[in-house]
């Protein structure tokens, strides 16, 4: 399969185009909720009624339409996967009474704080997954494929051959995409929020890019590997989700300062600067403002707080009942559950299980 480079009109747009308001940058990721079938819709009306988009996302969906039932597998993948490395702290990515996850409200809430740095790193690193899987699969063809970059003899004396995944594709195709939201706000108006997203973004697609894996084949008589032939290949999402989520624990807070002398306007980038005196790393998640407390409910923002979450008595993590709870305490009471147990295999071909009863005990924060 034929390998070409985005297409021109894909980069111009990308480039040119922009919108005029910047909440969370991530709203996009309402496209989860759309239909699976866009390819039954008509690109040009489809793509102007899909929430969540800016203008500049707009246009890069009606040039390349092809590309957006994989937008929306990598917005449904990150939001499952932030679920997932979430579903033991306080805020867990879920939502109250059906309010979008990423709705404006919330993200005004959210907007500055490390829950955006891991949602937009882990956003950008699922469309780059999801446009790579798609391009290794053959569900672009005539865009992308095979990285056929990956050929020849290695130094360890295996063979490059087979079809190794096109991160480098998935990777341009999540930049354009998922920062057009705010590369123009960065460029001309030096957005604080806008040039921490891109960065955490960036942060997302390293993560991609070095989670690639050697996958190998062994050629011969009787599996002698005689020859050895090798890919590379992306990790299951989930690796890329446990490695964000270590970045989040130790995320660095940042303020962005102008350059130039007290007084005077430079048109040069802003400088990002860590809040206490350490050196910025460039692959760390960055934020601007602490986190709420999340204890609360709050309908409104759409986020439901942590009473009535199961917690863990005995545990000093992010699940345990102290932590959990905010120190409102909790309540635990005893389940009786009925399972199958002595279960025993029967010739032929049959397994046979008595019923037991358990006792389970159950705590959830008041």
């Amino acid at each position: 399969m034929r390998t070409r480079g985005l297409s021109p009109a894909f980069l111009l747009t990308f480039l040119l185009t922009g919108c005029c308001h910047c909440v969370l940058g991530i709203r996009w990721l309402s496209l989860v909720r759309t239909s699976s079938s866009l390819a039954t819709l008509e690109r040009n009306v489809s793509c102007d009624q899909l929430r969540g988009l800016s203008r500049a996302q707009r246009h890069i969906c009606r040039n390349n339409y092809d590309f957006m039932q994989s937008v929306r597998r990598g917005a449904k993948l990150a939001v499952l996967e932030c679920q997932h490395q979430f579903r033991q702290r306080r805020w867990n990515c879920s939502t109250v009474n059906g309010t979008r996850l990423f709705s404006k409200a919330l993200s005004d809430v959210l907007s500055g704080t490390r829950e955006a740095a891991f949602v937009h790193a882990l956003s950008a690193a699922a469309v780059a997954h999801e446009v790579t899987r798609a391009c290794s699969a053959g569900r672009l063809a005539g865009r992308c494929g095979c990285d056929r970059s990956v050929r020849g003899a290695s130094p360890e004396g295996f063979k490059w051959s087979g079809c190794s995944d096109n991160v480098a594709y998935g990777v341009a195709f999540s930049r354009a995409f998922v920062d057009a939201r705010d590369l123009r706000l960065a460029r001309t108006v030096s957005n604080p929020k806008a040039l921490v997203n891109l960065h955490n973004n960036d942060v997302g697609r390293k993560v991609i890019r070095a989670q690639m894996s050697r996958q190998c084949k062994c050629h011969g008589v009787s599996g002698s590997c005689e020859l050895k032939t090798c890919w590379k290949e992306l990790r299951p999402f989930r690796d890329v989700g446990h490695v964000l989520r270590e970045k989040f624990d130790k995320a660095t807070q940042v303020e962005v300062k102008r350059r130039g002398s007290q007084g005077t306007r430079s048109h040069s980038r802003p400088l990002i600067l860590p809040v206490r005196p350490t050196s910025v790393d460039a692959n760390a998640l960055q934020y601007l403002k602490p986190s709420p407390n999340f204890c609360e409910a709050n309908a409104s923002v759409g986020f439901p707080g942590t009473s009535g979450r199961h917690c863990e008595p005995f545990s000093s993590s992010a699940d345990g009942c102290e932590t959990l709870c905010c120190g409102r305490g909790y309540n635990t009471r005893l389940d009786r559950l009925l399972e199958r147990c002595a279960c025993k295999f029967v010739w032929c071909c049959e397994v046979r299980c008595r019923s037991c009863v358990k006792d389970v005990s159950v705590s959830t924060c008041r």
